[in-house]
């Protein structure tokens, strides 16, 4: 077509009618293949998992003692074996006595520690509020970055939080209506992923996070909850820098306001992995006075050989290069795919991640929804639309998000392409509307 490639709100009626209809021969095409291709989840792919194959052999099980003799398939040792809390702490960049390792799961973690909140109140004193449980608090909210994490929403909508949406701007959240809001004492905390975020890949600047560290709140007890998930996970030759959330608040005076979470979930074996959670020595004290009720302590078995085999942190990123090696030509070939199909035609924006898991993309408002539902018809499923929005509501139905990882590179590539044939129709049939 003559006028393919010009931008699609300077089209006629005429041309958009004549581009509607090259385009639904194209997607027809594709239907009729009764494809299965799934991108709903940020999961690695086998060739990922297989990088960490040898963790599960005898050698790194030689003998059942850790560095301080502690025996590892008994009972004990709350916060962690030394050399887990030393690995983790190098990751997270904290100190060993900022730092309880635990199981597998740091969604776990995040979820116990609002519910301990809500029982229990934060665990500070006087000068740093917390005495009081949230439940005889009345109503709780809750500042959530949009776009971000399904799963953080559902825990704070299945608690009965209040959600405000703060939008992300780039490198990180908006932070004059973080200022603003963070004045009404109702408002407790708040979910970040501050490096390489999910789903829009961004890394927060070292200027917001000393702004969320030094700012102001109304409530004493207002809490961060900083799920560093993809730390490591970068795409080039090493993790960006950026300052330590913990670091910024201990040095503005609030130490007692961020809890700091992460895993090898994504290094590893997402289902067999290792989490920990960091915070300030009052905070870990405050945690580990609950855990000793909760359990009499998580797999030292598996902390153990996640030692061994990782060993510290260099250890780590020679480890994530490996994983690099193998998503990089995955994000390029999606970027590349977006760029020669949609690239002009003023229908579609997406990020340029340079690590974690996902890219996000903004279709015309009102289009995410009928794109991923005409995606499905062609067999191509990903995330519904809106669950990068509390409750699954996103006000302009924008933003999709794409998870590259876990398909075979033929299947990823025919599924994108699949995508902006369904980003086209949509956006022809909007324009056509109004």
């Amino acid at each position: 077509m003559e006028h393919a490639n010009m931008e699609y709100a300077k089209m006629s009626k005429e041309q958009l009618s004549e581009l509607l209809s090259e385009q639904y021969v194209t997607f027809n095409r594709y239907k009729n293949l009764e494809l299965s291709y799934d991108l709903t989840r940020g999961k690695p792919c086998r060739d990922q998992l297989d990088l960490s194959n040898d963790m599960v052999s005898r050698k790194y099980l030689k003998g059942f003692n850790s560095i301080s003799n502690q025996e590892v398939r008994n009972y004990g040792v709350l916060d962690g074996i030394p050399e887990a809390k030393q690995l983790m702490a190098e990751m997270m960049g904290v100190g060993t006595d900022e730092i309880v390792v635990c199981g597998n799961s740091s969604l776990n973690l995040m979820y116990d520690m609002l519910v301990r909140f809500m029982l229990f109140g934060t665990g500070g004193n006087g000068s740093s509020g917390g005495s009081e449980p949230w439940t005889k608090q009345g109503k709780i909210k809750w500042l959530c970055p949009v776009p971000g994490y399904d799963r953080h929403f559902l825990v704070t909508e299945k608690l009965g939080f209040e959600m405000i949406n703060v939008p992300l701007t780039g490198d990180g959240p908006d932070m004059d209506l973080v200022e603003e809001l963070v004045k009404d004492p109702a408002v407790k905390g708040m979910w970040m992923v501050p490096k390489y975020s999910n789903p829009t890949g961004e890394v927060f600047s070292d200027a917001k996070i000393r702004r969320l560290a030094a700012m102001k709140t109304a409530a004493p007890d207002f809490r961060i909850m900083c799920d560093d998930a993809y730390t490591v996970h970068f795409l080039g030759d090493a993790p960006a820098k950026q300052l330590n959330l913990l670091d910024a608040c201990k040095e503005a005076g609030n130490p007692e306001r961020v809890f700091l979470f992460g895993s090898t979930s994504k290094i590893t074996f997402p289902g067999s992995g290792i989490s920990a959670v960091c915070g300030s020595i009052a905070n870990i004290k405050y945690l580990l006075s609950y855990l000793t009720v909760q359990t009499i302590g998580y797999d030292k078995i598996n902390q153990l050989r996640h030692a061994r085999f990782l060993k510290d942190y260099k250890g780590i990123i020679a480890h994530m290069k490996r994983h690099a090696e193998i998503l990089r030509p995955k994000f390029a070939a999606v970027d590349k795919i977006l760029t020669n199909e949609l690239e002009g035609l003023g229908i579609l924006t997406w990020t340029h991640p340079d690590g974690g898991y996902f890219i996000s993309i903004d279709t015309l408002p009102g289009c995410a929804s009928a794109v991923v539902a005409k995606a499905k018809e062609c067999g191509v499923k990903f995330t519904p639309a809106g669950s990068t929005y509390p409750r699954k509501n996103d006000p302009e139905d924008r933003n999709i998000r794409i998870a590259p990882t876990l398909p075979p590179p033929e299947e990823l590539e025919a599924a994108i392409k699949i995508l902006c044939v369904c980003v086209k129709i949509c956006s022809i049939e909007k324009l056509l509307a109004e």
